[in-house]
């Protein structure tokens, strides 16, 4: 691959990454919208980004997390 050819190539894939992170950008801002919506109409956003991030977990990982949150609770006179 000659060199001309390899800066050009490397040239388009910084060029996609900045056009995608700009996009993530964007999304992120709509996140956090929808978050600021649902915490004026009485949500709490913590609680929601929670259930999210278990939302996300396969069942038997989530099952496990739950259950090592019941024991260190349990150790800690919580439960």
């Amino acid at each position: 691959m000659s060199d001309i050819i390899a800066a050009d190539q490397l040239r388009l894939f910084i060029e996609r990454i900045e056009r995608l992170e700009e996009e993530k950008r964007g999304i992120s801002d709509d996140i956090k919208d929808v978050y600021n919506e649902a915490k004026s109409n009485g949500f709490d956003a913590k609680a929601m980004r929670a259930i999210v991030r278990l939302r996300k977990m396969e069942k038997n990982a989530r099952d496990e997390a739950e259950a090592i949150l019941e024991t260190y609770k349990a150790a800690l006179g919580m439960a």
